[in-house]
This record gives structure tokens, sequence and C-alpha cells, in this order.
């Protein structure tokens, strides 16, 4: 892999009385977060092969959309949904990542914060504690260097959140 795409969800409806975090989807505001955020990585030239996501509804809902916009439909990459994204630890996500993706030379990630922004700063800053900057549909592109995801060996690319 040479390269990481870090997708946050869009923003979200609030959970219902007595629904689950996982159903929750987006809002129509985060509908068209998605779609910019699709827009924006086809204008940068950052059309992934491999794809991630968490399988809460939000996420779904995200990539889906991200994807209409990113591709034609035949060519878009078929997301594979993998649950332990969800409340996943920056750990946790580079061994999925390695597990799922270690062939891929590009991966889109989609999932949720503390997680992604946390992921963002130990490849690029070495370090995860107190990381804060992926608001909902925020996108970072990590070039990865030959270190592959050793703490502080990336560099970031790009940067784009509505």
């Amino acid at each position: 892999m040479r390269e990481l795409i870090l997708l946050r969800h869009a923003e979200a409806m609030q959970i219902a009385l007595g629904g689950s975090d996982r159903a929750r989807p987006l809002s129509l505001r985060g509908e068209q977060e998605a779609r910019d955020a699709g827009a924006w990585m086809r204008a940068g030239g950052a059309q992934p092969d491999a794809v991630l996501c968490s399988p809460a509804r939000r996420a779904q809902m995200t990539v889906e959309r991200a994807l209409d916009a990113l591709f034609t439909h035949a060519s878009a990459p078929i997301p594979k949904f993998v649950p332990e994204i969800y409340e996943a630890t920056p750990g946790m996500l580079l061994a999925l990542l390695e597990q799922h993706a270690a062939n891929a030379h590009r991966v889109l990630l989609v999932g949720h914060n503390p997680g992604i922004e946390q992921l963002l700063a130990l490849l690029v800053q070495g370090r995860s504690e107190d990381a804060r900057g992926m608001p909902p549909a925020g996108i970072a592109r990590i070039e990865l260097q030959d270190a592959g995801f050793e703490p502080g060996s990336a560099r970031l690319r790009a940067f784009w959140s509505p």
C-alpha cells in the first residue's frame, strides 16, 4: 500500500429514543457532505483500489454516496464491511489494513472518531494522544513511506473537510 485515504463518516442523525448508535443514518446535510467528499477525491485523482468500511449505517451511507460521486458504477471497488472498524483503536485499524488490504496500492478507510483521527496523528506525527481534527466527512490523504505503518513515517498529502 502506497497511499491511505481516511474518511470519517459524514454528519449523522441523532440517536432515536431506544435506537442503536450503529443504526443512525446520515442527515440530509451528511448525504451531501458524502457526495462532496467523493467529488473532491475524484478531482484529486484519489480513486482507491480497495475500500474498508465500518458496518455502521452512517458509514455505509457515506461510502455509498462518496463512491457514487467518485466512480462510474462499473469501475467502483466493492467496499468490504469490517465489523472491527467500529470503535477500533489506531492499532486495531493498522492490523485490519494489513489483514484486508496489504496488496492494494491505494486504500480508502471509512470509519469513526476517535480511531480515524488517532490513526492520522499516529502515522503522521508519531503519536495519537489528544488527536483532534477529523470533522464529519473529513478526508486525509496519507502517503506511506517504505517504513509502512511505522509511527511518524507517513506524510499528509492533502486534507479536506466540508
